[in-house]
């Protein structure tokens, strides 16, 4: 009754993943959704409930109602035979099918149904359910969507979906010309599919499709399909000229490069794109003081773009200059992240995920998905929660970070942002002067009799009493929780730099409030803070100037110019943004955890002990070492992780580490392990090999070549 090597989810009633993907068409605002196959079984007894399944899977060939039946048609191969030799089980056949294929570009669904034996019948769902008929142009559109799916969803580890099977979409040479050239016939719509979340608002060239052609001959070292194709298009598109730029650079063509670069930037001086590639250029070649005045113009050119202020953000850490990088990182336009297109379907009946038989042979994938015991400090690390222009911001605090250490972190901090106990002294020291002077208009109002006034109780020693009280620091009320966010930092007496690995933190709860420095917030969009404080000051009425005496006359000049010069100090900072805030909030809890880690590790080497923890809690140490840029760290926990169970993510990690370090050994044996998980998890089509240039996959071929094989 099941499939032998395909996974499926058995429906309660048939067809009601057909229903529930109508029904949720209109929430797919990018790429869309995996392509949903369902198929209806049945065992010819009469009596016997047809029964139902689906499963989600990507890579088949769209171009043409036929070839989404041919798959449906192999389906009925692929029915597992349960009979034995002593007795005889239901033959169970696939009597229908039907395959739903969503088209990005129109924002309707493709259907095929497929009766067996019977006909074919295409048609297309809009997002009100009315159906219609296809036409050539959305087939082109359906089949490019699809191609599209598959490449940038193979290894989105934001886009996990179990039972989703992924073929390879492009398997021979006349499938990849295809590709091309529906790219090259659709490639004005391309910004209709959406970009990525860290570009605000998709364009010709920075969209889906771009994306998609660029990874794909870019991992594959073929970057001279994709030139070819940015060429033909250059001529009625000039903004293709960045990518055909980014291309030839690929391809180390960086005369090419450069050329079309200049003359590109002389016909559309004002394309950030053609900016940032420029910029990137600059930054090969360590020339980093032109980078820095072509990532300026970039951000005149885009302001409201995040890309724009965080490619000036990592030239500054480039130049060491990181108090002009926390504040351009400050500045950055943050985005809400929209997670992936998914399907929003019912809960199954139960579900069947097979395994073949030569990967359950092999034992490669044993302990894989074992449950652990975990401790729940790693489990609520908010890091690994960020996604999209907030993901980005953290690898470029955490860089700043790596490079200067938390100690100096703190000092840049507090000394280009406003922060909250400087916001209280300057607020309490106003307030003090504002009484101050108002007690004196009172004194001149009143009679010139002193010793009366003295009794009465508005002397001088009242008024020194009430500035002295006013100046005192406050317990935070309402609304100066209101007025700014918290911020932290180490202790004085348990400060130490990060280079040994042990960073001093005090963990939240630990301590009083008062103890820890905060940062207002500020920015155009948290403008309560901002008003706040100029509603204070705009408060203070110009008193009436009183008669004093020549040492009450010094000392209230004294107090002037200690408030003139506090709020100079002031004036001169910017206020911090609460996403920024919470951003240095998590990164305090990642340091911190990491920082006892380490520590733990040496007390436990010194005393000559086994360090023990679960693999998952090392495959989440190796995340943080990975986040913190500690490299040789995180590759130990990797290690450690795999010593205890099997990890794809770890496994993925060190592929990345063994490629840099051209160890060819390793590097092998971690793919091999990476391709018997993606087969076991139906992942049919080539994994991502993530090598850092062209120049390590050379060495590593070399090698092999040397060694008696050759591609």
């Amino acid at each position: 009754m099941e499939f032998k090597d395909v996974p499926e989810f058995f429906e309660v009633e048939l067809g009601e993943c057909l229903t529930a993907r109508t029904e949720t068409l209109s929430s797919f605002k990018e790429l869309g959704p995996p392509d949903l196959c369902q198929v209806v079984k049945s065992s010819g007894k009469s009596g016997q409930k047809d029964i139902g399944s689906y499963h989600y899977i990507s890579g088949v060939d769209a171009s043409t109602s036929a070839s989404l039946a041919a798959y449906l048609n192999s389906l009925t191969y692929a029915v597992e035979d349960t009979s034995t030799w002593f007795a005889k089980a239901p033959v169970w056949k696939v009597r229908s099918g039907s395959y739903c294929c969503y088209n990005a570009f129109s924002r309707v669904d493709m259907r095929v149904d497929v009766k067996i034996p019977g006909g074919v019948h295409a048609y297309v769902i809009d997002i009100r359910g009315e159906r219609h008929e296809p036409t050539p142009e959305l087939w082109q559109e359906t089949y490019l969507s699809a191609i599209l799916r598959a490449i940038l969803y193979a290894d989105d580890p934001n886009y996990r979906l179990i039972g989703y099977r992924k073929l390879d979409p492009i398997t021979t040479r006349e499938s990849e010309v295809r590709f091309l050239q529906a790219a090259e016939a659709l490639f004005q719509q391309g910004w209709q599919l959406g970009c990525d979340p860290e570009i605000q608002v998709a364009s010709i060239v920075s969209n889906h499709l771009t994306t998609g052609i660029m990874k794909y001959f870019g991992d594959g070292y073929r970057l001279s399909q994709a030139a070819n194709l940015f060429e033909k298009l250059l001529v009625r598109t000039p903004d293709v000229a960045a990518l055909l730029a980014k291309s030839y650079m690929g391809m180390n063509e960086e005369v090419k490069a450069v050329q079309i670069l200049s003359q590109a930037i002389r016909d559309s001086p004002q394309s950030f794109i053609l900016l940032h590639v420029q910029c990137d250029f600059l930054r090969q070649k360590e020339q980093f003081e032109w980078a820095l005045k072509i990532a300026q113009q970039a951000v005149n050119c885009a302001p409201s773009e995040f890309v724009t202020w965080a490619k000036l953000t990592e030239i500054y850490i480039d130049l060491g200059q990181y108090d002009s990088a926390l504040l351009t990182l400050n500045s950055c336009p943050m985005f809400t992240y929209n997670d992936r297109d998914l399907h929003r379907m019912p809960t199954p009946n139960r579900t069947h995920l097979p395994i073949k038989q030569f990967i359950a042979d092999s034992q490669i994938l044993d302990n894989d998905g074992v449950e652990e015991d975990t401790d729940p400090a790693l489990l609520r690390l908010p890091a690994p929660a960020l996604r999209g222009t907030f993901a980005k911001a953290y690898e470029l605090l955490c860089r700043l970070v790596s490079d200067i250490g938390w100690d100096e972190l703190l000092k840049t901090r507090s000394a280009v942002f406003v922060m909250e106990e400087e916001y209280r002294n300057q607020k309490a020291q106003l307030i003090a002067e504002a009484m101050e002077k108002d007690m004196k208009g009172k004194r001149a109002d009143q009679d010139d009799d002193d010793e009366n006034d003295n009794d009465d109780g508005t002397g001088p020693e009242l008024v020194g009493e009430s500035l002295a009280t006013a100046k005192q620091p406050r317990a935070p009320d309402a609304d100066d929780d209101d007025a700014s966010t918290r911020g932290m930092m180490s202790p004085s007496a348990q400060s130490s730099s990060m280079a040994d690995g042990d960073l001093s933190v005090q963990p939240p709860g630990d301590g009083d409030d008062d103890e820890e420095p905060r940062s207002a917030q500020g920015g155009t969009t948290n403008g309560t803070k901002k008003n706040g404080f100029a509603q204070g000051m705009s408060n203070i009425n110009k008193p009436t100037k009183a008669a004093a005496s020549d040492a009450d006359e010094g000392e209230d000049q004294d107090r002037r110019r200690e408030v003139s010069g506090e709020a100079n100090t002031l004036n001169s900072k910017r206020l911090c943004e609460r996403w920024l805030d919470n951003m240095f909030m998590c990164l305090y809890e990642d340091l911190r955890v990491w920082t006892i880690f380490r520590a733990e590790v040496a007390h436990f080497k010194n005393h000559r002990q086994a360090y023990r923890k679960t693999g998952s809690e090392w495959e989440i140490l190796g995340d943080l070492g990975t986040r913190l840029l500690h490299r040789e760290e995180a590759k130990e926990a990797y290690q450690r992780s795999l010593d205890i169970k099997f990890s794809a993510k770890a496994w993925m990690r060190l592929l990345e580490i063994y490629a840099e370090e051209s160890d060819l050994q390793r590097t092998l044996n971690a793919a091999i392990r990476l391709t018997a998980y993606q087969h076991r998890w139906y992942f049919e089509m080539a994994i991502e090999v993530s090598l850092p240039s062209a120049d390590v996959w050379n060495d590593l071929t070399n090698n092999i070549t040397c060694q008696g094989y050759e591609f």
